[in-house]
């Protein structure tokens, strides 16, 4: 069963070799092209017997970015993914990468598609019995590409580098730690130069601290290597550590798309709301409860000192949080007041431009 697992997933990131292999960091250096779609899906619909788990899905992934699919267990995350790559066929709509469209009834075509991505497992999927070295070459071994060249040798060497494993050459998974078996599946996703490269819960089984540094290279090779990456998820962490657009799934259907920060730190759906098991619960029955946003140099403006001083009223902040996402820091805090305080409160807010929201009960 291992062995089955190893050559799928050495089927699925083979990427046609070139004789003259480049080094690795200028490989595919100009593939970034912001704006330019990658992949499209267009009102993709799958069942599994009666059960109905993509409904009229449809997104659009450009070239070059990191984009998250994320949303609670069942709904519909890793489904889509499949169908992205041709393991997985759908009832209607369609998929294309790179304008080709994807259908698992045209082998060659599909064949050639699935040439262009590599994929990640939550698993790894590696061969105990061979090294890591062995593990990363395994694509090429199994298209019948010699890794005994100089430049494929060279190539092997230097992904075993940029995954931080120069020291684990020889070594075989049993010896390795969880995060270091996810560096070498990367490594082997990578050894056929894909231009895309499809996340499947990647970090599920990783602690907070592996999964930060496994997130940090995947940063560092769509930054490189301009590749594509889509991340399937139901990690926060992973969406705002690294994910510059997401869509948001639940039931089978697509709730939301937008940059994280828009997304969840102001959500306006009640179901993104629960999945992140926002304040709601916890906060004060009576009163007002207003809920303000800050971005940027905003977090750092006495706004509600200045507020309670100008108004001449007091408030309580009873909820707070900031979040990182990617580069910039995003806040947000609950104040609860009397509601003959509300309109002045608002009027305020919007002469500093501050955002702003009363939660409904």
């Amino acid at each position: 069963m291992l062995w089955h697992a190893a050559v799928v997933a050495c089927h699925i990131c083979y990427v046609a070799f070139k004789c003259e292999s480049k080094a690795i960091d200028v490989v595919n250096a100009v593939r970034k092209n912001g704006g330019i779609e990658m992949i499209r899906i267009d009102s993709v619909k799958k069942t599994f017997g009666k059960t109905e788990v993509l409904k009229e899905i449809s997104i659009d992934i450009e070239d070059g970015e990191i984009f998250g699919i994320i949303g609670q267990s069942g709904a519909g995350k890793s489904t889509l993914l499949r169908c992205i790559n041709g393991l997985e066929s759908y009832d209607s709509g369609l998929i294309t990468v790179n304008k080709n469209p994807v259908h698992i009834s045209d082998k060659r075509n599909l064949r050639q598609i699935q040439k262009k991505m590599g994929m990640i497992f939550q698993g790894f999927n590696l061969l105990e019995r061979l090294d890591v070295y062995q593990n990363v070459a395994l694509p090429m071994k199994f298209w019948g590409i010699s890794t005994n060249t100089p430049e494929a040798k060279e190539k092997i060497l230097k992904l075993i580098s940029l995954v931080g494993l120069e020291e684990k050459v020889h070594a075989k998974p049993r010896e390795l730690s969880g995060g270091q078996k996810q560096r070498v599946a990367i490594a082997r996703a990578l050894v056929l130069d894909p231009e895309i490269l499809l996340c499947d819960e990647a970090t599920s089984a990783l602690d907070p601290e592996i999964t930060k540094g496994i997130l940090a290279l995947l940063q560092k090779i769509n930054r490189e290597m301009g590749i594509t990456i889509v991340v399937v998820t139901h990690q926060m962490e992973v969406v705002k550590q690294i994910c510059q657009r997401v869509a948001f799934l639940s039931q089978g259907k697509v709730l939301a798309v937008g940059k994280p920060e828009q997304l969840f730190v102001w959500p306006k759906e009640h179901e993104i709301r629960d999945f992140l098991r926002e304040e709601s619960d916890k906060l004060p029955s009576t009163g007002v409860n207003l809920k303000l946003f800050f971005f940027g140099e905003g977090n750092q403006r006495p706004i509600v000192t200045q507020m309670a001083q100008e108004l001449h009223t007091d408030f309580n902040i009873c909820w707070a949080k900031l979040e990182d996402f990617r580069e910039d820091v995003y806040g947000s805090l609950v104040l609860n007041m009397d509601e003959k305080d509300l309109e002045r409160a608002c009027a305020f807010l919007d002469s500093k431009n501050v955002t702003w929201e009363v939660i409904p009960r």
